[in-house]
Formats: C-alpha cells, sequence, structure tokens
C-alpha cells in the first residue's frame, strides 16, 4: 500500500517529532554510549554503512560501533563473531547500538517503522517479490522485528517486510511500536544461532530467485 496523501503526512511529522525528541532526550545516553564505545573499542565511535532505502535509494545509516578492526596473520578481517567486543554485544543486546538511527530518521532516510534497510549487495539477489519491500520508506523497527528478529529466515523476514508494505496503516504502525518495546525489553530474537549479527549470515537469494 502507498504511503500517500494525509496519512503518508502523519507519518512523516510523526518521524520528525520522534527524531527531535529522541535525539534531546536521549543525548546523555548517546554521550554515555559514546564514551564507553571510544574507551573500549577507541573510534571511530559510530559505524557507518551504505543501505538501500524507499525506491532503492542508497543512503548511510549511523549505528554505534559493536565490533573491533581485529585482524589474522594476513590483515584480513576476522569474523563477526570473532571481533564482536563484549560491550558491542551488550549494545546490540539492549538496541543501544540503534540510537545514531535518529539521525537516519530526522534526515528522512527512514521512519520509525519499516522493513529494515538492508546491504546494497543483495539487490541482485531480491524475487521481484522481496524487491517490493523497498515501496515504503525502511524503518528502524519493522513488522519481521516484532516477529521473532534474528531468529527468523531470510525468506520470512521478507515475507513479513511485503505483508507491511501491503497492510500498512497507522495502526499497524502504533501496535508495531508498542511491541517493539516489548521485545527489546524481554530481548526476544536476539541471537541467530551462532551468528553475531544478522548480517553475519548472508543472503545469497532464495530459491525463487533462481
Amino acid at each position: 500500500m502507498e504511503q500517500l496523501g494525509w496519512r503518508r503526512a502523519v507519518k512523516v511529522a510523526v518521524d520528525r517529532a520522534a527524531a527531535v525528541g529522541g535525539l534531546v532526550a536521549l543525548a546523555p545516553v548517546c554521550a554515555a554510549v559514546a564514551a564507553g564505545v571510544w574507551a573500549t573499542m577507541g573510534r571511530p565511535v559510530l559505524f557507518t554503512q551504505p543501505r538501500v532505502g524507499y525506491k532503492g535509494r542508497i543512503f548511510k545509516v549511523f549505528k554505534f560501533r559493536t565490533m573491533t578492526d581485529a585482524r589474522d596473520a594476513r590483515g584480513a578481517l576476522l569474523p563477526d563473531e570473532a571481533r564482536l567486543h563484549p560491550f558491542g554485544d551488550f549494545l546490540r543486546r539492549t538496541s543501544l547500538d540503534e540510537l545514531p538511527q535518529f539521525i537516519n530518521l530526522l534526515r528522512g532516510d527512514v521512519s520509525l517503522v519499516g522493513p529494515r534497510p538492508l546491504l546494497v549487495r543483495y539487490i541482485p539477489r531480491y524475487t521481484a517479490e522481496q524487491m517490493r519491500r523497498h515501496d515504503v520508506l525502511p524503518g528502524i523497527t519493522g513488522q519481521a522485528q516484532v516477529n521473532g528478529r534474528n531468529a527468523l529466515s531470510w525468506e520470512e523476514k521478507f515475507s513479513h517486510d511485503v505483508w507491511y508494505v501491503d497492510h500498512w496503516s497507522l495502526a499497524l504502525d502504533a501496535k508495531i511500536l508498542f511491541k517493539t518495546v516489548s521485545v527489546v525489553l524481554r530481548r526476544d530474537g536476539i541471537g541467530a544461532g551462532a551468528s553475531a549479527t544478522v548480517f553475519a549470515q548472508e543472503f545469497m537469494g532464495s530459491p525463487a530467485a533462481g
């Protein structure tokens, strides 16, 4: 469902208000987390990475850094599991690493609710149906995040994403935001098996894509 008209205007207004309010109210928390990252992992404090947004537009996502730059004897980066710092693991499990995304929210790169923005290299691997997840703004939280999070398979995540596109409403956004608070507090679906991060399990395409 296209996010158009007065409903889109309300969604955008809520996003901007949440971004400003969040950045102001959470400034002390962000400062404390930034100091913790600096003290445990050094600089840079923020992690940035190109992601795919609305209608395929590429933007740079902001998060607090959670991994070190540890490398093997050949100079290659170690696997994510080996580079995930204990403090970074704490940030992920409490979702504090996501706080800098209020900057993306203020810039209009993302909405509070929508499919999570994923890596640019995944674009040619999507099926036509999965590509529809880009028909709405990506979100800080979303339908997949409150229905299993990292415990879901890629196909299950994309199914939730497309379902959200087809059923989007302001009421659904409010429901997802309410459920997000519960999910974060209970830390549901944080881990994806032995993987340190959802991106540790590369999306190589669905069987239907081949």
